[in-house]
C-alpha cells in the first residue's frame, strides 16, 4: 500500500476556550477521492486552513509526501504541490479566462515577472491553456472578462487555474457552492474527469456530488473526526445518520 500523500497528526486547533478541531489524524492515499463532511461548525475549513498554512495547529503535525510542513508558508505549501480553491472565487474580474490560465501557467514555470511580454505569448503555454479551457469547458467564454461569466463558470476557472498549478494533493472548499441548478452538472462532469493521479480531498454540502465523487469519506463533528469509510458504509452509519437528522439527508445509491 502507498503511504500517504498528505497526512495529519493529532491536529488540534484552539480559539481561546474554544476547540475548532480536536485530535484530526486524517490520511490522504495518492490518487485519492475523499471527502470531508459534516454540519455547519464542524471544523471543516478550520482543518483545511491547517493542511493550507493559513492557520497554525495549537499542536500536531502535517505531512506532504513525507515532509513536515506544519511551520511552511502557504506558498510554500503551494510550490511543492498542496493547492486549494476557496468557497468564495478568488479570480481576477478583468482578466479572461485564457489570460488568467496563462498567469498560472508561467507563474508555476516562474516567468510571471516577465510582464511586458503579453499573457501566453508562448506557443506552449498557449497549448497548455487550449487544453485547460477544453477540459474544463470554458473554450466558449475563453476570451471574455471573467467579470461577466456566469457563476458556474466562474467556479469552473478557479478549479481550472488549481489543477495548471499541477498540483499533488487538490483541496475543493464547496466547489459547487451557490451554483445554479442547471450549471451543477458541468461541476460534478468536472469534478469527476480530474486527472486520476491528483489527489483530490474535497469539502462540500451537496451529498449528490459527495456520492458521486467521493470513494472515501471522513466526517466531522465538533472539530473532531466522527467516522471514516467507504460511501456505503457512511450511508448506512447510525451515527451520521443522527448528526445529519433535519439537516441534511444522507443517501447512497
Amino acid at each position: 500500500m502507498s503511504a500517504p500523500v498528505l497526512q495529519t497528526f493529532h491536529l488540534v486547533k484552539k480559539f481561546g476556550g474554544l476547540t475548532a478541531t480536536q485530535d484530526v489524524s486524517l490520511a490522504i492515499a495518492p490518487g485519492a477521492r475523499h471527502a470531508l463532511i459534516g454540519p455547519n461548525g464542524a471544523g471543516k475549513t478550520t482543518l483545511i486552513n491547517q493542511l493550507t498554512g493559513v492557520l497554525a495547529p495549537t499542536s500536531g503535525r502535517v505531512e506532504l509526501m513525507g515532509s513536515d510542513i506544519t511551520t511552511l508558508a502557504s506558498h510554500k505549501r503551494a510550490g511543492l504541490g498542496l493547492v486549494r480553491t476557496f468557497q468564495i472565487n478568488q479570480l481576477f474580474a478583468s482578466l479572461t479566462p485564457r489570460q488568467s490560465l496563462a498567469l498560472a501557467v508561467t507563474s508555476r514555470q516562474g516567468r510571471a515577472h516577465r510582464w511586458w511580454r503579453p499573457l501566453g505569448a508562448d506557443s506552449a503555454v498557449q497549448a497548455e491553456c487550449k487544453d485547460l479551457l477544453e477540459r474544463f469547458r470554458l473554450d466558449t467564454h475563453a476570451d471574455q472578462p471573467t467579470a461577466q461569466l456566469p457563476y458556474g463558470k466562474r467556479r469552473l476557472l478557479e478549479i481550472a487555474l488549481a489543477v495548471a498549478m499541477q498540483p499533488r494533493v487538490l483541496l475543493l472548499d464547496e466547489p459547487a457552492a451557490g451554483v445554479p441548478a442547471a450549471e451543477r452538472g458541468d461541476i460534478l462532469a468536472t469534478v469527476a474527469a480530474l486527472p486520476a493521479e491528483v489527489a483530490v480531498v474535497l469539502i462540500e454540502h451537496d451529498m449528490d456530488l459527495v456520492f458521486s465523487f467521493a470513494d472515501r469519506i471522513t466526517v466531522l463533528v465538533n472539530g473532531a473526526m466522527l467516522t471514516e469509510g467507504a460511501p456505503a458504509e457512511i450511508a448506512a452509519d447510525p451515527k451520521v445518520r443522527e448528526v445529519y437528522l433535519g439537516s441534511t439527508e444522507i443517501r447512497h445509491g
